[in-house]
């Protein structure tokens, strides 16, 4: 006599058969049509796309993604994409100018990469931690993009002492003003903030006259400018050229199960990238791409464009220091500095992950592209000094002890622990701009003996940063003041320590 089946015994073999044809549809290589990229569903693309692979990719409006939008012929998925040419899937580029909703978007799979600042990540990526976010690639370096506009009468940082300064905070702004600050020895107490939702704000109030300064982006700097009598551009990221970065990031279980696909995503980017980095006819289209996706001006998306590094292979790596032995400012140089800057004003509260954690290099790594076109950038390279050269005025001055042996001008461990500690990371980070570097002493001696001793002294350190950081020596403007310069009363101890000192100071060239 059989058996009866329970319901539990029926439900068990559906289940077995359900799962027997899912193992076989993959096996023969069909989920990837039924679910590409991650991606529950394919209903909101066209019916002659619908079961194709696609990547769908989160940005703003902002000139440094152009190398992938031009390489993807627009923002839209379509046939005639190259990355769809030349491998097989599609990518389709949401714009999404609001923070929140494009991080919803981001967290509940509507779209699969999103755009970030890497200082900005640092206050973000906590809350990020349950889908284990890591940054896969870099796409820009900020050069000009970031502007701090300032109404007349403030010629240099010190100027913004007190001063009501708009920026919008936890952003690439927020971060572009703690390193003006920082190259001036002033803290975020120092200024009388004026937080606001975006850069665009930041103008708006600063062309409405109710503060003094703020952090904006290209190209409502030149339209500020334009329309406030006597305002002008105090400093921007052409200078502080190593400050902003751009990159993209995925969840690692979409990086895990999409890595191939990824890799070419990549590839395919830093070829666009390459081109449009060697051809005005190539930017031209670009802008075109831009203002059709942006929903702005040719000039506008052009200007934009301009106004980045669109990244090439050889920059990532050495962004992600892949070959171990880069000298210049990494992803995880800015992500450490950041996370303890933000940290000290509040901004972040615990510790954030480890940088092995939040990134990730085996997409780059995984790609070999070769030729002029994929090298990383080369070090800026400065003409030789004039006379006018070196009295051009200072944007800022960063103040620092090095202490050398009564009448030397030796530079001892301590003395270049200080430097490494105090002024590398701000002239790595500013690279395009000059740097006056002044000796200063306290009144003990003559005159002349003192000059004598504190331009020796300035030109020790700058010796020590051309042979340990490679800097073009052809940057540094040297001054020995003497005594000529005090900071203190010459009256105390305390007074002669501090006048006993060297000033960095960044130039407005």
């Amino acid at each position: 006599m059989k058996k009866k089946l329970t319901p539990f015994s029926k439900l068990l073999i559906v289940a077995v058969i359900i799962g027997g044809l899912v193992f076989a549809v993959y096996k023969l290589g069909l989920i990837d049509k039924i679910a590409p990229g991650g991606d529950k569903n394919n209903s909101d693309l066209p019916e002659d796309l619908k079961g194709e692979k696609v990547i769908r990719i989160g940005v703003n409006t902002w000139g440094g993604f152009a190398g992938g939008q031009f390489f993807n012929e627009g923002f839209k998925p379509s046939k005639n994409s190259r990355f769809y040419k030349d491998y097989g899937f599609l990518v389709d580029f949401k714009l999404l100018d609001d923070f929140n909703q494009c991080r919803e978007a981001w967290k509940s799979g509507n779209i699969d990469v999103v755009y970030a600042t890497v200082d900005s990540y640092t206050t973000e990526v906590n809350s990020l931690k349950e889908f284990n976010p890591q940054i896969i690639f870099q796409c820009d370096w900020s050069r000009g993009g970031d502007a701090i506009v300032v109404r007349k009468g403030i010629n240099n940082v010190a100027d913004l002492k007190e001063k009501k300064i708009a920026f919008a905070e936890m952003t690439a702004s927020n971060t572009f003003l703690l390193w003006l600050l920082e190259a001036n020895n002033m803290q975020y107490s120092d200024i009388e903030a004026v937080k606001v939702a975006s850069g665009l704000e930041a103008a708006d109030l600063f062309k409405k006259g109710t503060v003094d300064a703020a952090v904006v982006w290209s190209p409502d700097d030149a339209d500020c400018v334009a329309k406030i009598s006597g305002s002008k551009v105090l400093q921007n990221t052409k200078q502080a050229s190593f400050i902003i970065a751009d990159v993209f990031f995925a969840k690692k279980e979409y990086i895990d199960k999409n890595k191939k696909m990824l890799e070419q995503l990549f590839e395919g980017w830093m070829k666009g990238s390459a081109e449009l980095n060697a051809s005005n006819d190539a930017k031209n289209k670009a802008a075109k791409i831009l203002a059709d996706g942006m929903q702005q001006p040719e000039d506008f998306c052009l200007q934009a464009i301009n106004n980045v590094r669109l990244c090439t292979y050889g920059d990532n790596i050495n962004f992600f220091n892949i070959n171990g032995n880069y000298n210049g400012v990494k992803g995880e140089d800015i992500y450490n500095k950041m996370s303890l800057k933000y940290q000290k004003i509040g901004l972040i509260t615990g510790e954030v992950p480890s940088w092995r954690f939040v990134s990730n290099s085996s997409i780059v790594s995984n790609v070999k592209l070769s030729g002029s076109g994929y090298e990383a950038e080369e070090n800026t390279k400065f003409t030789q000094l004039t006379d006018k050269t070196k009295k051009i005025d200072a944007i800022s001055t960063k103040r620092v002890s090095i202490v050398f042996p009564s009448g030397s001008y030796m530079l001892d461990d301590n003395s270049k622990y200080v430097i490494d500690n105090e002024f590398v990371d701000i002239a790595k980070s500013f690279s395009n701009a000059r740097i006056r570097i002044e000796g200063n002493t306290d009144n003990i001696g003559s005159d002349a003996a003192n000059k004598k001793l504190s331009y020796n002294r300035a030109k020790t350190v700058v010796d020590y940063l051309v042979k340990e950081y490679k800097f073009d020596p052809n940057r540094f403007i040297i001054v020995g003041n003497g005594s000529s310069k005090p900071v203190a009363p010459n009256t105390t101890t305390e007074g002669k320590a501090k006048n006993r000192r060297t000033d960095f100071e960044l130039l407005a060239e």
